[in-house]
């Protein structure tokens, strides 16, 4: 399982404490409210342990069922999070298979690097070792923010702790990093070398994270501010934002021969690329402002009220019962459904799904969505897609 002590400057927070140095102290005594999602992730790794565990060490068939039929009990577990943990277990079955023999493997490893950031440590959750070949794993359940391997803060300072704590037992020149985030595909994967984290480490991470142990350095409002708990308070992520605005408002593009009082496609762009920042400040303020007000705190101009209420009956299957004996029909009261290609999936499982109805499914088109220049998403044609579904007519 996660431990429940976390550190200061913790692996997991790494790319925003290293881009905004003062965020870790700014953070310190915000408490973490929590969320279903981060039950439900803490969950999956105590289910994806307990897989790995029982591959690769000694386990006693009884002392596993017990801890799975415990995991099973607990309301946020389905069907997906066993299906999912079995591709997780799958992966790592793949990764012992490339070596030449037998690697040693170990789960939720506890990591220093210490050496590099004050009271630095982490756990990662498998740690793979064979020849000169080392294989950090990271399993995330989480499916609403892609998370890479290449450069990935939180796995390099993972990888450095493990090097330190198997230095005396194995010879490491090869390291192959690895986020394995499978509920939006396939594993991610990165290579680098033992020098190259060590360089990183102590010319870019020890300085940043000695001045923000400190609590020094200025605030650098940016993408990192998505799990800062200070997010809604920060001032300095609330004037960058307001700035912006305010910046745009006043820059109107007087050389382009459309009429003034519309907005050109360059302007259309530098507003979408600042709206979405924006927008994501205002909700985490909003969110933050209602907390406080329905905790008692004032908010100079605004009021909590209730929302819209809806109709519902307080126990369906009584009523149901009261309308069939009144005479009606049962069947009217129910509507029949089919069930979703997915939960066919989960029905079956995998290879009897491929063997009964993998002849019969096809993929549409995905729904075309604006997103950054920079997305790794090819560009969508619309001639290209016209073009396609005339093909298939």
């Amino acid at each position: 399982m996660p431990p429940v002590k976390h550190a200061l400057l913790g692996a997991s927070a790494a790319s925003r404490w290293l881009a905004c140095t003062p965020s870790a102290r700014l953070c310190e005594d915000i408490q973490d409210s929590g969320s279903q999602y981060a039950a439900e992730g803490t969950l999956a790794h105590e289910l994806a342990e307990l897989k790995v565990r029982k591959m690769f060490t000694v386990m006693a068939k009884s002392a596993y069922t017990k801890a799975l039929n415990k995991i099973k009990k607990d309301p946020l577990y389905d069907s997906e999070m066993d299906r999912v943990t079995d591709s997780y277990l799958d992966y790592i079955k793949d990764c012992a298979m490339q070596f030449d023999s037998k690697p040693f493997v170990a789960c939720e490893v506890n990591v220093n690097f210490s050496g590099y950031v004050p009271e630095g440590f982490g756990t990662a959750d498998c740690v793979m070792i064979g020849g000169t070949t080392m294989r950090v794993v990271d399993f995330k359940y989480g499916k609403g923010v892609p998370v890479t391997a290449e450069e990935n803060p939180q796995m390099k300072l993972y990888a450095i702790g493990a090097l330190v704590q198997y230095a005396m037992l194995y010879h490491i020149d090869r390291v192959i990093l690895t986020i394995a985030q499978l509920r939006l595909g396939e594993p991610d994967e990165w290579e680098t070398t033992p020098d190259a984290l060590i360089q990183w480490a102590a010319e870019y991470v020890k300085p940043r994270a000695e001045l923000a142990y400190k609590g020094g350095g200025e605030p650098q409002p940016g993408e990192h501010c998505r799990f800062c708990k200070a997010k809604a308070q920060c001032r300095a992520r609330a004037e960058d934002n307001l700035a912006a605005a305010q910046a745009f408002s006043s820059r109107a593009d007087t050389s382009s021969p459309v009429d003034a009082r519309l907005l050109t496609y360059p302007e259309i762009g530098r507003a979408l690329e600042r709206a979405k920042p924006f927008i994501k400040w205002f909700k985490d303020i909003e969110e933050y402002a209602l907390q406080s007000a329905l905790e008692g705190k004032e908010i100079p101009g605004w009021k909590v009220v209730e929302g819209r209420s809806r109709r519902q009956f307080d126990n369906t299957d009584t009523v149901f019962e009261e309308l069939q004996a009144a005479g009606i029909d049962g069947a009217l009261l129910y509507e029949r459904k089919p069930i979703a290609l997915t939960g066919i999936e989960e029905l079956l499982g995998k290879k009897a799904f491929e063997n009964l109805c993998g002849s019969h499914v096809v993929k549409s088109a995905g729904k075309p969505a604006l997103v950054p220049e920079g997305d790794r998403r090819k560009p969508f044609n619309s001639a290209v897609a016209d073009f396609e579904g005339l093909q298939e007519e």
